[in-house]
């Protein structure tokens, strides 16, 4: 007797852990490097064809005020750990006693992947800071960037090989990203890709190139938009559509206007693109790209997907952030507990914004940082750029604004063409007493 209750008690316990293991939604980052608010069809842009992502925006909600960092190194580390970077290192590093969010899952039972531009490591091998140490269970990729026409692959690890075929880098991700699926389909899992594009040195394989007779980033747009659709696919003939969260963003906004110097660098862009126009992305309607804190240097496409749970086909102008990644993927886990709470955590909570069960979001202001210094900050509608700013990259086009005090309302005016600081004189001084009091 007694062992057949203690077999109904084991046989019950099982059957709630597997319910709640079954419970626990998968979660899918697709991490795009230097694309630009306007370089997707369902942002605006005309021409690259991006039908792929365009459907996971239908069958989604897409984000139009969606914030990462300016840099890629710094941006990365916001989105593993939910903190500005000037918190985490401020740079290409992050420190060794941060906490990721593939840590917080890992530690409840997720299989972890990271796959691609990992970027969180001074861009070399450092035993500490490598994606291995920072809770991923599986890894393969570049530890940094493809500046120099080449990038060295590792398969967690182990140093592999360095090649200067980037036109093969997104279809090898998106294999090997793949392949991670299908190993771990039956338990939960966090894959976190990170591709290399569309940070030159861009390419797109032979059978893309010229296909969009619009040049070469639009070509290699395209094999990445069809690379991703593969990767969704996998989705679906896993069976693993309606229990997976897919989010879709980008590090920073695209180059703008390094032109000369990349041209000494990579003379087969001026064959490429037959004369002095460069492939860089498009910041759409914003102002600004890469490296600045202007809106297009730092708002980024962010689409959100997760059938009979995130609205379909809805647009939300939100603040939300790659910070809020880590604390609404541990409350989506349920292990909002797991979240750091020894440091700042800059991340908040996102899941009502997500499901469509609040318009405004969890959160109401965002900080923008340049390294470790804030330049601007946004409370609801309003952004406030800081005077005598120190901290201006000198390779992107560079706009270095007024210089002094400025204010824009970047819901109404989303280029920032009117600085209207003279005619909000209390509103000016309220938000610099604020950003001068941040910590």
């Amino acid at each position: 007797m007694l062992r057949l209750i203690y077999t109904l008690i084991s046989c019950l316990f099982l059957s709630s852990f597997a319910s709640a293991e079954s419970d626990r939604p998968n979660f899918v980052i697709i991490f795009i490097d230097d694309m630009g608010y306007g370089d997707l069809g369902c942002y605006g842009c005309e021409t690259a064809k991006t039908p792929i992502i365009d459907q996971l925006a239908a069958d989604g909600t897409r984000f139009t005020s969606f914030y990462a960092q300016t840099v890629c190194g710094p941006s990365r580390g916001a989105l593993m750990t939910g903190r500005y970077p000037y918190r985490v290192g401020g740079g290409w590093t992050t420190n060794a006693e941060e906490v990721t969010v593939a840590e917080v899952l890992k530690e409840t039972g997720y299989t972890t992947g990271c796959i691609g531009k990992w970027d969180m490591s001074r861009r070399r091998y450092q035993e500490e800071l490598v994606p291995n140490s920072q809770g991923f269970d599986f890894y393969y990729g570049a530890l940094g960037a493809n500046d120099g026409n080449k990038v060295t692959l590792y398969k967690n690890r182990e140093k592999l090989e360095t090649t200067q075929n980037m036109a093969g880098l997104s279809k090898l991700y998106t294999d090997k990203s793949i392949e991670f699926l299908r190993e771990n389909k039956d338990k939960p899992f966090f894959l976190y890709l990170a591709h290399t594009m569309m940070h030159v040195v861009i390419d797109a394989s032979p059978e893309y190139r010229d296909r969009t007779g619009n040049g070469l980033y639009a070509d290699t747009l395209q094999e990445l938009d069809t690379q991703t659709g593969r990767l969704l696919k996998t989705l679906d003939d896993l069976n693993l559509r309606d229990n997976t969260i897919v989010l879709f963003t980008s590090d920073n906004g695209p180059w703008s206007n390094d032109h000369k110097r990349q041209r000494m660098k990579n003379a087969k862009f001026v064959e490429w693109t037959k004369g002095p126009k460069i492939p860089w992305g498009s910041s759409g309607p914003l102002r600004g790209a890469k490296g600045s804190t202007w809106e297009g240097g730092i708002r980024v496409p962010g689409i959100v997907r997760w059938p009979g749970h995130v609205p379909a086909g809805k647009t939300n102008n939100a603040i939300i952030s790659t910070l809020d990644v880590m604390p609404t993927f541990a409350a989506l886990a349920g292990v909002e507990d797991k979240v750091p709470t020894d440091r700042i955590v800059d991340g908040v909570d996102q899941r009502e914004v997500f499901f469509g069960k609040s318009d405004e979001g969890a959160r109401n202001s965002f900080r923008y940082y340049d390294g470790n210094e804030l330049q601007a900050i946004r409370i609801g509608d309003w952004k406030l750029r800081l005077p005598r700013l120190k901290n201006l990259r000198k390779w992107p086009e560079l706009d270095r604004g007024t210089q002094e005090t400025e204010l824009y309302n970047v819901v109404t005016d989303i280029s920032e063409s009117k600085n209207v600081a003279a005619d909000q004189p209390e509103r000016v001084k309220e938000m610099l007493t604020l950003a001068r009091g941040l910590k």
